[in-house]
Formats: C-alpha cells, sequence, structure tokens
C-alpha cells in the first residue's frame, strides 16, 4: 500500500514527518496518519510527494515498483 511508500521515500531523504508535513502545509498528524494507513493521501499531497521526490504518482501509489 502507498502509506509504506510514503514512509519509505521519507526516511530515504532523511526527512522528519514535521518537515513532510511542511513540504505539504498540514499538521504532523495528519501526515503520520497518511503514513499510518487511517487516514486516505489526497491526490494534490500524492502530487507533491511525487514531484519532491521525483518518483512517479504509480509508484506512490503501488501500481508500480519503477521509481
Amino acid at each position: 500500500m502507498y502509506w509504506k511508500r510514503i514512509e519509505d521515500l521519507r526516511i530515504d531523504h532523511d526527512l522528519t514527518q514535521q518537515q513532510v508535513a511542511d513540504i505539504l502545509n498540514c499538521q504532523r498528524e495528519v501526515y503520520r496518519r497518511y503514513e499510518k494507513g487511517t487516514r486516505e493521501l489526497p491526490l494534490s499531497y500524492a502530487i507533491i510527494l511525487s514531484k519532491y521526490y521525483n518518483v512517479s504518482i504509480d509508484y506512490i501509489v503501488g501500481l508500480t515498483d519503477k521509481k
């Protein structure tokens, strides 16, 4: 599922949840829920993260393993 991907990407880029929340302009707790899968990641946030991490949206949502 995508929440594992966004957590792995964050860790690979040595970022905290707060730093990613700041990029998305949301609260850290809200972002934490995206990573844990208790809240669905909005498409607009997936686009921001795919551009930031330089990966495809398909990778973020788990449709492909190719970044």
